[in-house]
């Protein structure tokens, strides 16, 4: 599952998610006016839908504006720079990390630089409601922002909707020399509330039907019909960590010693009990006292338009999932205000900031057309002062294949296109008798459903209905450390110059051979007791990569890997460290047979049988070698290892 950072959780694979550009920061370009003194251009400020056609006319000056002023720091080329040299194996800098202290020290805002700015921005009538060490906020009519940004706001249509957003790029004096890295808020698209709310009780509750496979091919549907030319099993109940143990080649590895943190909005109130009971059924070891922590807001917001109890199943995922797989590691899990832009980067910035793990998992996410240049700029600040101090982000690459089938428009996720995370990627995971890996495919599923004679199923093979996010960035150049194993074909699909393919590796997603999870739920009678169920989507599998380069750290000493990318690439190639996932690795169609509760939670409303077709990703596919559904592939028994002693 994988939820929205600007909406309700969706789809059968539940998945969140939130967006972010990637590559170079928004650093200004010095501008002379005639009508006063030269201005700095604060690229990308001006979003893409702000057209003079859409052009609704002069924002009213009294609206009322919040925005945040981002800081560019002291240094920061050298903060870019020195992110890629420590995280580069290659460099003589590799793993040199910085302290968060030291980080700020070195190339964070000056004293001056923020005095400067707050000046400037109250010089036109804004009021300073908060500073951090990487903003200003500022609230404000839509006078003295104008006055203050250089530019006029309008108001724009933007499908059925209006929007305030700046008539032409946003500016700040030439006088601060740089200070200023972008601005948000300017456009108020979506809009954002500023109520304080409570959070609302678990979800309804959601049951599997049976019957099921215990592991993979264990119970064969004898009695439905064949599907590419075979019997097919009954899709599994659920793994659990002793299956994804063996699979992504554990060992005796367990995360001892290394932290990971997991974003996502708001908290669900019942999480230690959740994550201790499934622990204790499912042969996990036990959670220590003071191995899972929160790291909360005072309050939040927008939970209704969030989908907040959405977000407690994503949580109750994440924490699960990391220890059924690293069940040594020290947890942390930072909850946002809500799903939207500033509070998840307020979410990130915190674990930076207090260097609160090593590994930061991520299951949330936007398409890319929706992001803005403003805030990923912002974001891709907070990626590298992570790994400038030996922080990595791995963010989930999303539930919707291609995204023609759900957006209309072919395209990948964001923040997972920033050149500065891990994107994970999925596959449908076989594991058979007695934890054996058998195979994997790249996740993409197509449904079909019995017909009602029982005899074949409609339509076979059906719609596509979820995979795997994947494909090429628009915005974001190719890093170099996909140069040479990323094929030219798909690096150069948006330009000659090439630009960032997702993802870089993956991990069981397919909720059709997913992962079981326990979590307290909203019954019929208003009773709220813990279930479990199977659930799967790239929000499982950014949380099992990042287990597992827990196991890693933990095989090369407990020394942090920071930022993974450019050591994922480094072995790839390698004999024994990657699966190399295919879309059709047993040389015949794979398929699952499900049974549905038509209600979600009994037979009492009915049952649907389908066929679930495997290894149908949109457009993508899974292929010998790199490719956009899989990126290098799925650790193998020799991935955790080749970590040790590097």
């Amino acid at each position: 599952m994988r939820s929205n950072r600007a909406k309700t959780r969706a789809g059968v694979s539940m998945a969140a998610t939130l967006p972010m550009i990637a590559g170079a920061l928004a650093l200004g370009i010095p501008a002379a006016h005639a009508d006063g003194p030269a201005r700095n251009a604060l690229t990308g400020t001006r979003p893409l839908w702000a057209t003079a056609k859409a052009d609704k006319g002069a924002a009213a000056d009294n609206a009322r504006v919040n925005a945040r002023v981002y800081l560019a720091g002291r240094d920061a080329a050298g903060l870019a720079a020195y992110a890629k040299a420590v995280s580069d194996p290659a460099s003589p800098l590799y793993g040199k990390h910085l302290s968060a202290k030291q980080a700020q020290a070195r190339f964070g805002a000056t004293r001056a630089q923020v005095t400067a700015v707050k000046s400037w921005l109250k010089s036109a009538g804004l009021t300073v409601t908060g500073v951090t060490a990487h903003y200003v906020a500022v609230s404000g009519d839509v006078a003295a922002a104008e006055k203050a940004f250089g530019t006029q706001l309008h108001n724009y249509a933007k499908g059925k909707r209006t929007y305030r957003a700046p008539a032409k790029t946003a500016s700040a004096p030439a006088s601060l020399k740089g200070a200023v890295l972008t601005v948000s808020g300017l456009d108020n698209a979506p809009h954002k509330s500023d109520h304080d709310e409570q959070l609302p009780p678990p979800d309804a509750v959601f049951k599997n039907a049976g019957p099921f496979s215990s592991y993979f091919g264990s119970n064969i549907a004898s009695s439905l019909p064949d599907a590419y030319g075979h019997k097919i099993p009954y899709a599994i109940q659920g793994y659990t960590g002793k299956q994804l143990r063996s699979a992504y080649g554990a060992g005796q590895y367990t995360g001892k010693h290394v932290r990971i943190a997991i974003t996502d909005a708001y908290a669900s109130p019942t999480i230690a009990y959740d994550a201790g009971s499934y622990a204790q059924k499912h042969g996990d070891a036990a959670w220590q006292t003071g191995q899972l922590h929160q790291v909360l807001p005072q309050n939040y917001t927008k939970t209704k338009e969030c989908g907040a109890s959405g977000w407690y199943g994503e949580e109750t995922l994440d924490v699960e999932a990391v220890h059924a797989v690293a069940p040594n590691a020290d947890v942390t899990y930072v909850g946002a205000a809500s799903c939207y832009d500033d509070d998840l980067l307020d979410s990130l910035s915190k674990v930076v900031d207090n260097h609160l793990a090593d590994i930061v998992s991520n299951s949330w996410g936007d398409v890319e057309g929706n992001q803005t240049p403003d805030l990923a700029a912002a974001y891709d600040q907070v990626f590298q002062f992570g790994a400038v101090q030996g922080i990595g982000f791995y963010f989930s690459s999303g539930d919707d294949g291609d995204q023609v089938a759900a957006s209309g428009v072919k395209q990948v996720d964001t923040p997972a296109n920033s050149a500065w995370v891990t994107a994970v990627g999925g596959t449908s995971l076989a594991v058979g008798k007695g934890d054996a890996y058998q195979w994997e495919t790249g996740w993409g599923t197509e449904k079909a459903l019995l017909s009602a004679d029982g005899k074949s199923w409609d339509g076979f093979p059906g719609a596509f209905t979820s995979g795997a996010g994947g494909g090429t960035s628009k915005t974001v150049p190719q890093p170099y450390y996909q140069q040479g194993v990323v094929p030219e074909g798909l690096a150069t699909a948006n330009s000659k110059a090439g630009n960032r393919v997702v993802p870089d590796i993956a991990a069981i997603a397919d909720p059709n051979t997913g992962f079981l999870v326990g979590q307290t739920q909203t019954f019929p009678d208003g009773t709220q007791r813990y279930s479990e169920y199977r659930i799967g989507g790239t929000s499982l599998a950014a949380p099992v990569i990042a287990a597992v380069q827990a196991l890693a750290q933990e095989a090369r000493g407990g020394k942090a890997i920071g930022f993974a990318n450019p050591s994922i690439y480094q072995r790839y190639g390698k004999k024994g460290v990657f699966h190399d996932v295919t879309d059709n690795p047993t040389g015949s169609g794979l398929a699952v047979a499900r049974t549905d509760f038509v209600n979600g939670l009994d037979a009492s409303g009915g049952l649907a049988t389908s066929v679930r077709s495997l290894g149908k990703d949109s457009s993508l596919h899974a292929v010998k070698g790199y490719d956009d559904v899989t990126g290098v592939g799925s650790p193998a028994n020799g991935y955790v290892q080749s970590y040790k002693g590097h």
